[in-house]
């Protein structure tokens, strides 16, 4: 291993760029959840890592806000319990700060001006007014196995859906759901890179139908001991003083090996040579990168640098060194979404509000892509007496809302103005009185989730061969596999795991 990193005071007073650069073994930009659960995994077996940020904050898109009594999330708003992200919180000692939603509160979308329930069994999906009795016949033909062939191109979502289970169930189902979980455009997200293991059901055993009866299910790694209660399949998970409490646990584990206002310039490699072809032969190799701090220039070297942040910075930091795997990573598109959290008195919605929220498809015209109904998942997210709705407002989908009603674009909006689209909506939706709501925050997210558009698979194919040829320069992001907090960990804890193979192979005996 290379020598340790100075401590943070020692660093911190450099600032000549002529002095004898910093080493380290692993640099990993960005503190993203991915990024300090790498740092933190690296740090536990010995690496010397560094994990660096540009912001003044850890945690990214992890967000929680608190006023007047209510909580909310400003960017993910719950989590699905899987074991790697669980066990991870466990294990930083936050089991006793693990909350659970009720597992059976409905989901709802407002189709023909109604808040109709999603059905989640065979029952419910033959009695449910979403969809009509065609709709129903094709979905069951559809589920049966009975369907078209896939075609020779790459579907989108809404061709591999519609042509398994008709145009209704993605219209009203897949779209909203599309909607919610991407923000995205069920004509423009691939389905084999959105929808990745469904898709894979029907390419690995021929139907879907035929996957799920077929494919092995794999036993679950356990939930640690230390979390009780067990959480219940369907259940969403939070935090008590909201998902931030995860990223501030983990930056305080990692201590001076976390830098904030930390922002890397430029990256270079040392230590390698390059064939006629201008492609680069190890010799050793490190990387320097060139870093903005609070006091001025500084300069480290290292064996490794895995890039956490989005597409678009990694794009930026590889312009120079690796310009087709940054021209790469541009492509990936990233739409604003607006999070406006608004509080209304209980006598002002229907008695009682009781679920975890709404989906609206596209097709009913409204602007607003979903609402949480956060005060009914978790409790003490609302004073006594009142409710705390979470929207969402932008997303793939809203250019094509704003040529239709010839409206401003939603950056273009005040942070009022798009409150007040959201209210009025919510007065349409689940309103049964005039009233006018505790405006408690608002964030516009410029760039917020990763698009898996057509094509999205073979750019990550093509980036990843490319980066073969630079040894120890690495890409673990949420626009590789999964865009879930449980996704994030599960990848990161695998990366940690290949960086620590991949060290101790290089270092001499």
């Amino acid at each position: 291993m290379l020598d340790q990193i100075p401590p943070s005071d020692a660093v911190a007073t450099r600032s000549s760029e002529s002095q004898e650069p910093s080493l380290a073994d692993v640099v990993v930009v960005g503190a993203g959840i991915t990024g300090l659960t790498l740092g933190h995994r690296l740090r536990q077996q010995g690496a010397n890592v560094l994990v660096l940020e540009a912001s003044s904050r850890p945690g990214g898109s992890i967000c929680s806000q608190t006023t007047q009594g209510y909580c909310w999330e400003e960017g993910p708003n719950s989590f699905t319990p899987t074991p790697a992200l669980v066990n991870l919180m466990a294990e930083l000692g936050l089991a006793d700060q693990l909350v659970w939603a009720d597992g059976k509160l409905p989901r709802c979308v407002y189709w023909d001006r109604q808040l109709l329930p999603v059905p989640l069994s065979p029952p419910a999906a033959l009695s449910t007014p979403l969809l009509s009795v065609g709709g129903k016949l094709k979905a069951l033909i559809g589920l049966l196995g009975f369907v078209n062939p896939p075609p020779d191109q790459e579907e989108t979502v809404e061709q591999f859906f519609t042509r398994q289970f008709g145009a209704e169930v993605t219209q009203r189902l897949v779209s909203p759901f599309t909607s919610g979980v991407y923000a995205g455009d069920v004509a423009q997200l691939s389905a084999r890179a959105a929808f990745a293991r469904v898709a894979d059901l029907e390419a690995q055993y021929g139907s879907v139908f035929a996957g799920l009866w077929q494919a092995p299910r794999p036993q679950p790694d356990p939930i640690s001991p230390e979390v009780h209660p067990q959480p219940r399949r369907g259940q969403l998970g939070n935090l008590r003083k909201g998902l931030q409490q995860l990223p501030e646990t983990l930056a305080d584990h990692l201590g001076s090996q976390l830098r904030l206002g930390w922002q890397v310039q430029s990256l270079r490699a040392v230590g390698l040579t390059h064939g006629s072809d201008s492609t680069p032969v190890p010799d050793r190799p490190r990387y320097q990168l060139q870093i903005q701090t609070p006091t001025g220039i500084q300069q480290l070297q290292a064996q490794v640098v895995i890039l956490t942040v989005p597409a678009y910075s990694a794009a930026e930091i590889l312009t120079l060194p690796i310009p087709q795997a940054s021209e790469l990573l541009r492509q990936i598109p990233y739409p604003p979404v607006a999070v406006v959290a608004l509080g209304y008195p209980e006598t002002a919605l229907p008695q009682p509000l009781r679920g975890f929220g709404h989906l609206i498809p596209r097709s009913e015209g409204l602007r607003t892509l979903g609402t949480i109904w956060s005060s009914c998942l978790f409790a003490d997210r609302a004073p006594q007496g009142y409710h705390l709705l979470l929207s969402f407002i932008g997303g793939a989908t809203d250019p094509d809302y704003v040529r239709q009603h010839q409206v401003p674009p939603l950056t273009e909006l005040s942070a009022a103005q798009r409150a007040e689209i959201v209210h009025q909506e919510l007065s349409q939706v689940v309103l049964t009185q005039a009233v006018q709501p505790q405006i408690l925050g608002e964030k516009l997210w410029l760039r917020a989730i990763p698009q898996y558009t057509l094509g999205h698979r073979q750019r990550l194919h093509q980036i990843d061969q490319i980066l073969r040829s630079w040894p120890g320069i690495r890409l673990c992001a949420n626009y590789w596999d999964g865009v879930s907090l449980g996704d994030c960990v599960k990848r990161a804890n695998q990366e940690a795991e290949r960086v620590m193979a991949d060290l101790q192979a290089a270092t001499p005996a």
